[in-house]
């Protein structure tokens, strides 16, 4: 008796399956959901070819160097870069000279304390320091950006979907307000319409406005497409600044299995060998 109702507990369930998947195959054929405006006006990110990409990735450092160069002159006004420190920049090219003389020059001081006096004080930034946010805390970052605080960049590539092609797409994609945009979803007098971000409106005014705005110490033609894929590419190394170290390791890896998985098998064929099955 209970074997019989469990099977027909079993074949309830069945049916109740069966009638739901149909109602709702039914219902999305006969009332189709319909696409938000966010995601009829949105544009997907286009893939940015960089040099790190896949597995035999290699960070280009004269590229590095230039995106940094555009942070430097461009990003760095609003956005900070936490967890990078001045030192780091031995990693890109740069030589321990250099790098301190970068560090000393920024425009923003480190928060310090006066030794004389115990008081909160301000100091030139030494390599050994953290890049020092552009503003002293959120709030006066709200202040200064109409209420919008700018994210922190350094990990932005690994944040967001897509990384540097994000990043690459989102600084470009700019645009005139198309005429058929809802009022309900049009930019407001503090924010700006860019397709790419996902509800259309972003606080950020473009921060790339004209081709020639970086004068690239090395000669190169600095286009808004070339400055937007060189601090992509750089904000990839902020994020993940041992790629290559991890690349090197992950094929020794391999290599290291495939040779054990060899031996292993070697062994287990001398051992067996004169075995009968």
């Amino acid at each position: 008796m209970v074997r019989v109702i469990g099977v027909l507990a079993g074949i309830g369930m069945v049916l109740v399956f069966l009638w739901a998947l149909l109602w709702g195959a039914v219902s999305y054929i006969s009332d189709p959901p319909t696409k938000s405006v966010e995601h009829r006006f949105h544009v997907e990110a286009e893939h940015v070819a960089l040099s790190s990409d896949g597995p035999f990735g290699r960070f280009d450092r004269q590229q590095l160097q230039r995106g940094f160069q555009v942070y430097k002159e461009v990003c760095s006004a609003c956005h900070s870069l936490h967890y990078v420190a001045f030192r780091d920049l031995t990693g890109i090219g740069f030589t321990e000279p250099e790098v301190k003389a970068i560090a000393k020059q920024w425009q923003t001081e480190v928060p310090s304390i006066n030794p004389d006096t115990g008081e909160p004080a301000t100091r030139k930034a030494e390599a050994a320091d953290h890049f020092p946010p552009p503003f002293a805390n959120e709030i006066a970052a709200r202040q200064a950006n109409n209420g919008a605080n700018p994210p922190d960049l350094s990990l932005m590539a690994k944040s967001r979907h897509g990384g540097p092609s994000y990043i690459h797409a989102l600084i470009t994609g700019y645009r005139p307000v198309p005429a058929d945009l809802p009022a309900a979803n049009r930019p407001s007098a503090t924010l700006h319409y860019n397709p790419v971000f996902a509800n259309l409106n972003i606080a950020m005014p473009p921060p790339l406005t004209a081709d020639g705005q970086v004068t690239y110490s090395d000669g190169t033609t600095a286009t808004i497409g070339q400055m937007a894929t060189d601090v992509s590419a750089f904000l990839v190394w902020t994020a993940e600044p041992k790629l290559e170290n991890r690349h090197r390791t992950g094929f020794a890896v391999l290599l290291f299995l495939l040779i054990a998985t060899g031996l292993a098998f070697m062994a287990y064929r001398s051992i067996w060998s004169g075995m009968k099955h």
